[in-house]
């Protein structure tokens, strides 16, 4: 007899990867849920108030909006090179690389005029970002160097930067001792939607994963990385450069990240702090599974997220929970999602006898 086993399945349909996605979901809220019963906390209610807190009223929806929009920026940062068969653990690191390099334009470029500082800070964020990524990249195509763990260090470098800065040349003597810069001009800040939080990076998280669709589905580019993350030898052997692509994927992702940082600093704090990204680069990572590597399902997965992080304060306030219950939902979601993937793509098989050649 032999026994369990996994055997691949047929290529699973749309319908039945959705409905993994949806049970591999519920799953998650299923043990948090558990969880919280342990902790003697009714998790109906605890659910209730995360709908609450976030759906509730326009100001929790728009919220809600506000912690999708860099979510989705770094959601989509993971989701490129993950078609390539790279894992980019850096959007964290990223982010920070373009905000950094958003604020050293704001500070040397002082007598720009608002488009052209606008301007300024986008291309300088999005060149910090990639060139940040692409070094891994690089190294990753070049020699076989593991990415995750260059893109992980990399993250740790970029904060230790931040606070290097932050506490040094670039501390605003005003902050009381806090570590921030100075708080950005007027012409250095994005425009916001009426009396809301709501800013321009909205725009960069609608119109990116649609541009992201079509390069990778309609563009040379596009059908090279995805044959490289199905099958790295057919596309050596096909004369696709590895390497090349590799790296350009990393970049372009790079510089996605990067753009999150500008929007997250110039569309909502107006300056430069420590924590001003509460982990969205790593958060990223989740969203990129949950929307099943689908960029334009991507916004829909941030949003989600959104409602746990903004529902997440509400059960602070009203339940005294902390909100690393809302974190441990979100390492749930991202477990159960990379357990329903092994499910959608093999089926269990249980014991059976043994064929007269296999006993032999």
């Amino acid at each position: 007899m032999t026994g369990w086993r996994l055997e691949p399945r047929p290529a699973p349909s749309a319908v039945f990867s959705s409905a993994v996605t949806v049970l591999s979901l519920l799953a998650a809220l299923a043990i948090g849920g558990a969880l919280m019963a342990v902790m003697e906390v009714n998790p109906f209610a605890a659910y209730y108030e995360i709908l609450r807190g976030s759906l509730g009223s326009w100001y929790g929806f728009s919220e809600t909006v506000v912690k999708a929009v860099p979510i989705t920026l770094a959601g989509l940062a993971c989701v490129l090179p993950f078609k390539a068969a790279v894992w980019n653990i850096g959007a964290e690191g990223q982010l920070v690389a373009g905000a950094l390099a958003s604020v050293a334009f704001v500070r040397y470029c002082p007598g720009s005029g608002s488009a052209a500082m606008i301007a300024g800070m986008f291309l300088a964020s999005s060149a910090a970002g990639g060139i940040w990524s692409a070094i891994p990249g690089f190294l990753k195509g070049k020699w076989g160097v593991n990415e995750i763990i260059s893109t992980l260090m990399m993250n740790y470098v970029a904060l230790c930067l931040m606070d290097f800065l932050l506490y040094g040349a670039w501390k605003d003597p005003m902050s009381m001792g806090f570590p921030m810069t100075a708080p950005f001009p007027e012409s250095a800040r994005l425009w916001v939607f009426g009396r809301t939080r709501l800013h321009g990076g909205l725009i960069l998280a609608l119109i990116l994963p649609v541009a992201a669709w079509f390069a990778l589905r309609r563009s040379q580019w596009g059908f090279e990385i995805r044959v490289i993350g199905e099958n790295a030898r057919a596309a050596r052997y096909a004369g696709i450069g590895i390497t090349k692509n590799i790296a350009a994927v990393m970049l372009v992702s790079g510089a996605i990240a990067g753009l999150c940082g500008m929007s997250e600093i110039a569309g909502l704090h107006g300056r430069l702090s420590r924590g001003f990204s509460v982990g969205y680069g790593f958060t990223g990572v989740i969203v990129a599974w949950l929307s099943g590597l689908n960029v334009l399902a991507l916004p829909f997965a941030a949003f989600l997220m959104g409602m746990l992080l903004v529902g997440g304060e509400t059960l602070q306030v009203v339940m005294s929970l902390p909100l690393s219950s809302v974190q441990v939902i979100q390492g749930l979601i991202l477990f159960c999602v990379l357990g329903g993937e092994v499910l959608r793509d093999y089926r269990l098989r249980g014991p059976r006898a043994a064929r007269p050649e296999e006993a032999e």
